[in-house]
This record gives C-alpha cells, sequence and structure tokens, in this order.
C-alpha cells in the first residue's frame, strides 16, 4: 500500500489512519482486538490515540484506549506493523495535565506503560498550554526523545499563530519541531484548517492527519432528516449542528459522486480528504470489521479534479 510521509521526521504511514477512540468505550476489548486486527492485517499502519480517551464514559478516568491497545499488541506480535501515535495535555483529573516538563514526564512513562511499548513513535501535544513556555514543552520532547522514548512529536488543535510560533523556537534552539498537525478538517468542516493551517502546512512541510474526517457519521449518510437523530448517541448533535441547506447540498454531492464511483458516501468523503494537500491520512474510527472494510474502500477511490471541484463547491 502507498505509504505517506509524517513530515521530515522518517516515519511513513498508509493514507487512513485508525482512530481508537471507540476502544472499551463504545465496543468491548475483543471487538477492538478485530477492528485492529482487520485494519493492519490490510495495510493500514497508523494507530491514533491519547491518554485521555475515554475519560468522558461512566466509570473510566482516561487510558482505557492505550490499555486496549497495548494488550492488543502484546498478544498479536504486530508492534513492528504499526505507528502507534498518542497525545498528552488534556485534564485527566489527577493533577496530570497540561505541557510542562513535569506533566509530559509523567503522561509519557503512563501511557509508555499502558501501550507496553519502549517507544512511541508520534507524541503529540493534544491541546495548546497557554501556561507553559513551548521551549519547555518542546525541550522535554527533546529529552524524551534522546531518550529513546519518543520517534517524532506533534500538535493538535493548535492554532496557526502557536504553531508558527513552536517551529520558530524548536528552529532557533536546535529542538526536535512538531512535525505533524491534528485538526478538526472535513467536508462540512473546512475554514479552521484552511484559512492559515493548511498555508502554513504546506511552507513548513506538516503533514496533517486530520480528526472527525467523517464528521461524527454526518458523512456517511445515515442522517438524512431529523428523526434520524436517534439513530446513534450523538445523532442528535450530528443533526442540529449538519443537516441544514448546506449539509444536504454535501449529501447530494457525495451521492452523486458515490453514485459515478461505485463508492460510499463515507469513502468519497475520505478520499476527498486523502486528496488534499498536506494530508498525510485523515483518522476514521470503526465499531467493527464490516465498518472497516468499508473504510478500506476509500483508499480504492481515485476522485477526478471535476469531481473534487463538485464537492469544493458543494461544501464551500
Amino acid at each position: 500500500m502507498q505509504q505517506r510521509q509524517l513530515g521530515r521526521s522518517g516515519i511513513s504511514i498508509a493514507p487512513l489512519m485508525v482512530g481508537a477512540n471507540v476502544f472499551d468505550w463504545t465496543i468491548d476489548k475483543a471487538m477492538s482486538f478485530k477492528v485492529l486486527d482487520a485494519f493492519v492485517d490490510n495495510g493500514v499502519n497508523g494507530i491514533d490515540t491519547a491518554n485521555a480517551y475515554s475519560i468522558w464514559a461512566p466509570g473510566h478516568k482516561g487510558g482505557e484506549s492505550e490499555t486496549v491497545i497495548g494488550e492488543w499488541l502484546k498478544a498479536s506480535g504486530k508492534r513492528n506493523k504499526v505507528v502507534i501515535a498518542t497525545k498528552a495535555g488534556m485534564d485527566l483529573g489527577d493533577g496530570v495535565k497540561g505541557l510542562s516538563r513535569k506533566a509530559l514526564t509523567r503522561a509519557l512513562d503512563d501511557s509508555l506503560r499502558r501501550l507496553q511499548v519502549d517507544a512511541i513513535d508520534l507524541y503529540q501535544a493534544h491541546v495548546d498550554d497557554m501556561d507553559t513556555p513551548q521551549e519547555e514543552t518542546l525541550s522535554a520532547c527533546a529529552d524524551a526523545i534522546k531518550a529513546g522514548k519518543v520517534r517524532a512529536i506533534g500538535a493538535s488543535n493548535f492554532k496557526p499563530e502557536r504553531l508558527a510560533s513552536a517551529l520558530a523556537i524548536s528552529k532557533q534552539n536546535n529542538l526536535p519541531r512538531y512535525e505533524t498537525l491534528q485538526p478538526q478538517y472535513n467536508l462540512v468542516e473546512r475554514a479552521g484548517f484552511e484559512s492559515e493551517l493548511q498555508k502554513l502546512c504546506l511552507a513548513e512541510n506538516i503533514s496533517v492527519i486530520p480528526y472527525y474526517g467523517l464528521a461524527s457519521g454526518f458523512l456517511t449518510g445515515k442522517y438524512r432528516k431529523e428523526s434520524d437523530a436517534g439513530l446513534s448517541p450523538r445523532g442528535k448533535g450530528v443533526v442540529s449542528k449538519y443537516l441544514n441547506e448546506r449539509g444536504l447540498r454535501v449529501l447530494a454531492a457525495l451521492d452523486a459522486i458515490g453514485a459515478e464511483t461505485k463508492a460510499t458516501p463515507a469513502q468519497v468523503s475520505l478520499a476527498w480528504l486523502m486528496a488534499k494537500p498536506t494530508i498525510a491520512a485523515p483518522i476514521a474510527s470503526a465499531t467493527s470489521p464490516a465498518q472497516v472494510n468499508d473504510l478500506l474502500g476509500a483508499l480504492k477511490v481515485q476522485l477526478s479534479s471535476a469531481q473534487i471541484a463538485a464537492l469544493d463547491n458543494a461544501s464551500a
């Protein structure tokens, strides 16, 4: 399978990334193992998680997703087949939050223990930390890389001016730089990334691994009328946010192009992302091997320039 580079890190991944936020939340450990096997056995090697997944679920405290991945790695023996990406910085309610040296050092060791690995391939700042000097964060990352605990670093949910300043500090002080950016980006959420961040990533060779590539399921086409809000726990929010004139226009374009390419709306949506400049791999979650197979179909969809333009116009 074609591989795409993550910035200047020397790490490469397939053009689709496994979203692990559902592990031990909406699916149990056994199904999580099946989903991971279905992705990895078909050549998708990037797995994205975070120490905060899934702190929002009743009875959870964070780290559940990492723990499942670690148990799967041990049981499957597939560590050498995957690129593990995790994140830190969110408030876990245990005093560990932010991007200070102290917080990152503890969070990193906790993630390594849960994942049962010696090194994390891509270690990402989950959210920006305005209270910690960026030099401190990047220096702590440099020490983690020197110690062999981390291979490369990335940023998530950063504003353009903060990403730009972090890159400048890395260059000025000979510190590791953020090689990737993880923003929200999809056919119905474009403005936040396409304004300044896209230009910065192009100029600095930063690879983008967008989350919510399917807009919480809206771009699968399953939410088409108000009554569809009850189809899932997040359905009400999806319908209220996206089921409007613009959203229906996007769904119509996805249906039309899906008919031309013999692809599902989800596959077309992900193929549109894969075709965009700077995108290394959209992150997508699945709750069954059947859903994995549907997502894998996106890797075979080759959109024409006219089809990309049609989707651009529909979602403008």
